[in-house]
């Protein structure tokens, strides 16, 4: 099972994206497929596939949509949700906010609130114009560098994982499954043998069938904690 490298390198400006990832990163964890790149540490933006042959250096890295920035590189794969990684470094640079300027204080806020709003499936199609317009407001106008970088996560995979964005706004799901308000445990009928193994161990009887039976989950009820999926010796249950 192929497992990717970590750790700290050198190489010479120049060097492509997908020299340091797949050459000598040794390329994605258990062999899943390649998503994208964040550089530049929390204020960088995420590069996709596209961007694999993107020289790294302090201009083309700009070009493309992100940074050079501390030289940090976090790679991704078809698992991660990038709605949700954008959240994730959004929260550093709200906890790191220095709180001088209004812009990255009050500003920064209100792009979380948004992200957080989208990932519980709670987002609204005007919140993404909203996101990108805000974005745009804290780079032109927050007073130092971090402030003026902070939305790259934002706007760089608004601009490349759009998808995405409409898939938790318009259909209220999370392609990636990580999402966990917009995740949804599902019983194949035709896998089903009725054993009752997951409604024993669900702990708030959300599942429910007799013995023998198909059995269903009451959405209403469920809190997605995955227990009956571990249980499940025949792959009946799946996630949405």
């Amino acid at each position: 099972m192929k497992r990717l490298k970590v750790g700290l390198i050198e190489v010479p400006m120049g060097t492509s994206l997908r020299e340091v990832i797949f050459e000598i990163g040794g390329g994605i964890n258990n062999n899943k497929k390649f998503k994208a790149v964040q550089t530049g540490g929390p204020s960088g933006g995420c590069l996709t596939e596209d961007h694999l042959d993107t020289p790294i250096d302090f201009d083309n890295l700009i070009e493309a949509g992100s940074m050079m920035g501390s030289g940090g590189m976090i790679v991704m794969d078809e698992d991660d949700c990038m709605v949700s990684v954008a959240k994730f470094y959004l929260d550093f640079t709200v906890e790191e906010s220095c709180g001088k300027c209004a812009p990255c204080r009050i500003g920064n806020k209100r792009l979380y609130e948004l992200l957080d709003h989208i990932c519980k499936g709670k987002g609204e199609p005007g919140d993404l114009d909203r996101l990108r317009n805000m974005s745009y407001v804290i780079k032109d106008t927050a007073l130092c560098g971090l402030g003026q970088t902070s939305p790259n996560p934002v706007l760089s995979t608004l601009d490349n994982f759009y998808d995405e964005y409409l898939a938790h706004v318009v259909d209220k799901k999370c392609p990636a499954g990580q999402c966990k308000d917009l995740m949804r445990y599902f019983i194949i009928e035709e896998n089903c043998v009725g054993c009752t193994a997951c409604a024993r161990v669900c702990p708030v009887n959300a599942i429910s069938g007799e013995r023998k039976e198909v059995h269903s989950i009451n959405q209403d009820i469920c809190i997605k904690c995955g227990a009956c999926m571990e249980k499940c010796k025949f792959d009946a249950i799946i996630i949405q």
